[in-house]
């Protein structure tokens, strides 16, 4: 369900915008920073909220891939899987994360803490392969820096 903050903030966040429907992406956003995922029942709220149909809604949660509609762990690894990143080693990065995180794709791991899912694109491919965990991007990733990275964020 909406958490308080956008249920109180979201007025504001529309009138940035000449249409409600241009703040979609936006609104759409702020659910998932605050929930880390949009539910069903987000979706069936914020519908309510703003007058917009469900099925919009709904259709643009699923046409972006940025959008998570199942819980993430605390720390979302999103792994870039197009042409350019597979070449470089995105593979081997996916089955880093099954075999040490003890997760399929769109699983949470048992402390809560990690998710996964591959994309088709996070717009590095200069810099492949690419992972984004949360906002931030990590470009040039192998294993070795994933482990690292993993480890430093169990800590925090």
């Amino acid at each position: 369900m909406l958490g308080e903050k956008i249920k109180k903030n979201y007025k504001s966040i529309v009138e940035k915008f000449e249409k409600k429907e241009s703040a979609l992406i936006s609104l759409l956003y702020e659910i998932q920073k605050e929930n880390n995922y949009i539910s069903d029942g987000d979706i069936s709220e914020l519908s309510s909220l703003i007058d917009m149909p469900y099925s919009r809604i709904k259709s643009v949660l699923t046409f972006y891939t940025m959008f998570n509609q199942k819980k993430t762990g605390k720390y979302h690894i999103q792994v870039c899987r197009n042409l350019s990143c597979s070449m470089s080693g995105a593979r081997n990065i996916i089955n880093f994360i099954k075999e040490n995180l003890k997760i399929n794709e769109h699983e949470v791991s048992d402390d809560g803490l990690f998710s996964y899912t591959t994309v088709e694109c996070l717009g590095a491919c200069g810099s492949s392969p690419v992972v984004m965990i949360n906002d931030t991007y990590y470009e040039n990733m192998d294993e070795k820096k994933l482990r690292e990275l993993i480890d430093k964020l169990r800590k925090e």
